[in-house]
């Protein structure tokens, strides 16, 4: 027996149309190979779609490639991940499970969650994914007595951050102690986190297969591919990168607006390849707005997309503005002046402190306004 674990696939998620075209071709090429290799069934850990309530081209062609799936005999279950909810609580998997072309695993009946047999014997079982973390309160609440005492060979599908297992990069997105999954499974299928990993747990393994293809200008520059497994059941891990487009990544040191041209006129074998451009520093004459990126642009055209991330590049007479005074104090002076609450001597500078921060790189911004709110609670001790 053989099986597939994706997940974040975050269907339709790119605003770059050729880009939300190529994801969708990832889904259905990770498909046409799970069907090539005669997999008994397939998982999806969360995230099919990028938003509770995609188009209805994103939703139809979606539907057509799971359609397959069924045409030759291979189950799909699901789970729902923090972006397959609206804020109504309402998911697009439901459709598609009423449809009859997926199996939403998570099941709680008096407080207990339960099992789904495949006709592979395997049993099946799993928890959503909420944003901001917000599964947790479940993890702790749920009686997972019933299906830790299933006999069989077992998969637990999640949809979480595992503390032990975060990336440096992740530090701070919320997450789940490891001890919390429920024991005595087989495979531990995980989603959320966009990276891969196999880890061990009870007498199981734990899988992040990464996101199916990349999902920001980050994670085209750092995985270049997106990915998902291929298990059999003597738990035997297959990593299957689907490489649909090369790319080509260029990271500049800027110094002056003719230096970064120059540099990017040069650029060549970039026909058919997704085109990232990384430009840092600070220009020494100059201004941003002074590169011809119109110019650049139309010598890069025969590139399949392209990408340019500037957002650390800044030029020199605007990093030598001087402002007088301490602005923080200003600031916290101001608030007092306007808010009459008798503060803590520290709780004003950590709200400035926490407004005044700025997107992870790659971060989405739902994932950024989670993780302020959450440190909102913290500093003001509000529990949900």
């Amino acid at each position: 027996m053989k099986f597939a674990h994706l997940a974040d696939c975050h269907i339709g998620g790119w605003r770059e149309e050729k880009l939300k075209e190529l994801g969708l071709k990832s889904f259905e090429e990770a498909i046409n190979i799970c069907i090539k290799e005669n997999v008994g069934f397939v998982l999806i850990s969360g995230d099919l779609f990028n938003s509770a309530l995609p188009g209805i081209e994103i939703i139809k062609r979606t539907a057509e490639i799971l359609k397959r799936l069924k045409e030759n005999d291979i189950d799909c279950y699901i789970i729902a991940g923090s972006h397959d909810y609206s804020s109504a609580g309402k998911t697009m998997l439901d459709v598609l499970e009423r449809a009859g072309l997926v199996e939403n695993v998570t099941k709680i009946k008096d407080n207990k969650l339960k099992m789904t047999l495949d006709k592979t014997n395997t049993k099946i079982s799993g928890l959503f994914g909420l944003k901001g973390g917000l599964e947790k309160k479940y993890y702790q609440d749920l009686d997972f007595s019933e299906i830790e005492n299933e006999s069989g060979f077992k998969i637990f599908m999640f949809h979480t951050a595992l503390n032990e297992f975060k990336p440096k990069d992740l530090e701070n997105v919320e997450g789940l102690e490891l001890n919390k999954l429920p024991k005595n499974f087989n495979y531990y299928a995980g989603g959320h986190v966009h990276y891969i990993y196999e880890g061990n747990y009870d007498k199981g393994k734990v899988v992040f297969p990464g996101a199916l293809f990349p999902n920001n200008f980050k994670e085209l520059e750092e995985f270049n591919y997106g990915s998902f497994y291929l298990i059999d059941d003597q738990l035997n891990l297959k990593n299957i990168r689907i490489k649909l487009k090369d790319i080509l990544k260029v990271k500049i040191n800027a110094t002056t607006p003719e230096q970064v041209e120059s540099e990017l006129m040069e650029l060549k074998d970039f026909e058919d390849k997704i085109v990232t451009i990384r430009i840092e520093g600070i220009l020494e004459s100059g201004k941003v707005s002074d590169i011809d990126f119109k110019k650049i642009l139309n010598h890069l055209k025969d590139a399949y997309v392209i990408l340019r991330n500037t957002n650390k590049l800044k030029s020199k007479e605007i990093e030598d503005i001087k402002i007088e005074g301490n602005v923080e104090n200003l600031e916290e002076d101001n608030i007092k002046e306007i808010i009459s609450v008798n503060f803590d001597e520290n709780f004003v500078k950590n709200l400035i402190e926490l407004f005044d921060r700025e997107k992870n790189e790659g971060e989405k911004n739902l994932d950024f306004e989670d993780r302020i709110l959450n440190e909102i609670r913290k500093i003001i001790d509000l529990e949900i």
